[in-house]
């Protein structure tokens, strides 16, 4: 079975695509991969040599070399020192670096199940509230050891051609109303939620998890589902026709519905909100200076422009009233969008995530 991607990993391979066929111009690749914490050494930031150099990583493949050339994040304007390590920051290699006490990261691009698996470790290092600040971020998605630096969402698309109407999520475990194959990740992360969903849990009461009835629900539509371990496949399913409706990532749906011309359309309405989260490895080189970085790109411009290139919402709640009105409608977390959608909840995924997952992958392959 290959690898499950991340949502970080599709990020970096979306910015490449999304610059490989012209649709998104240097600048905004550039702005792009700022707020994404992707920053480089700004002209004249050379001077500030008492402040420590912040090393963050993030899935940058092949857009490294470019934003390397030139960067506006606040944090380099400020005169701190940033460069970027496109390596790919895996659970795996922060636990490896911690544990043999060389760790070469400051900051690294994670999530819900990275502070999990991560945090209650010890191989992280809390959040300094008093730096990052709690205010400009929504406060279901300050934790311990991570803080929101974009917003994500889960949701359902479908094949319009094939689908009438507007279908609801009862309508996706409905294989007599609508034949045909059903999409999902594979992964635990989402997939009992909007099964829950779907069975009738109210979004205020998803947690914690009922798996045995989310399973139970998964199992009506088993046979007909195909599943996705990566944002392109995800992509590629739909758009190839191979499954009516799917549960994905809103970015990789809003390149559909775009590429599409609307052939295949999706909704926020019961969609699971999730943050992607700042990490800081525990004995990280920079120290405190780490968390001066992640206060500094707090800043809602660049997470607006992260917004207008790539479809990841804003974490800081200040950046709504500077999202462009053509935006709005995609945006996960723009406050229409999240008054419909359920939130992730970290604490469930940090004491039964890991379980949880394991179940998933035993169950579809069984």
């Amino acid at each position: 079975m290959d690898r499950i991607q991340s949502f970080a990993e599709d990020n970096a391979e979306i910015l490449k695509q999304e610059f490989g066929a012209g649709r998104l111009s240097r600048r905004d690749l550039l702005a792009g991969l700022g707020a994404l914490g992707l920053a480089a050494v700004a002209p004249g930031a050379a001077r500030a040599q008492a402040r420590p150099e912040v090393v963050v990583v993030n899935f940058g493949g092949e857009a490294v070399p470019a934003f390397r050339e030139a960067f506006q994040a606040p944090y380099v304007a400020s005169g701190g020192r940033m460069v970027i390590d496109g390596s790919g920051p895996s659970n795996g290699k922060i636990k490896t670096m911690v544990q043999a006490r060389n760790v070469t990261w400051d900051i690294a691009d994670s999530g819900v199940a990275g502070t999990g698996e991560l945090g209650p470790a010890g191989l992280l290092e809390e959040i300094d509230y008093s730096i990052v600040d709690k205010s400009k971020v929504d406060n279901e998605f300050a934790y311990k050891y991570g803080v929101a630096n974009y917003m994500f969402s889960t949701v359902m698309a479908w094949d319009s051609k094939k689908i009438s109407g507007k279908p609801t999520l009862a309508d996706f475990f409905d294989v007599k109303k609508y034949p045909g194959r059903r999409m999902l990740r594979r992964s635990n992360q989402g997939m009992l939620e909007i099964a829950l969903l779907a069975d009738g849990v109210a979004p205020d009461k998803l947690y914690p998890l009922d798996m045995n009835r989310a399973f139970k629900k998964l199992d009506t539509i088993k046979q007909h589902c195909l599943y996705w371990n990566s944002g392109a496949e995800s992509q590629s399913l739909l758009r190839d026709g191979e499954c009516v409706m799917g549960l994905l990532w809103n970015t990789r749906a809003n390149l559909l519905k775009r590429d599409s011309n609307s052939r295949i359309d999706f909704t926020y309405n019961q969609g699971l909100l999730q943050p992607g989260l700042w990490v800081v490895p525990k004995g990280n080189p920079a120290g405190k200076e780490a968390f001066r970085a992640i206060a500094a790109m707090q800043a809602p411009e660049g997470q607006v422009k992260l917004l207008a290139s790539m479809g990841n919402g804003p974490a800081n709640p200040a950046a709504s009233a500077l999202v462009p009105a053509e935006l709005k409608a995609v945006n996960p977390s723009d406050p229409a969008n999240v008054a419909v959608q359920a939130k992730i909840d970290a604490d469930w995924y940090e004491k039964f995530g890991a379980a949880g997952l394991q179940r998933f992958l035993d169950n579809i392959s069984a």
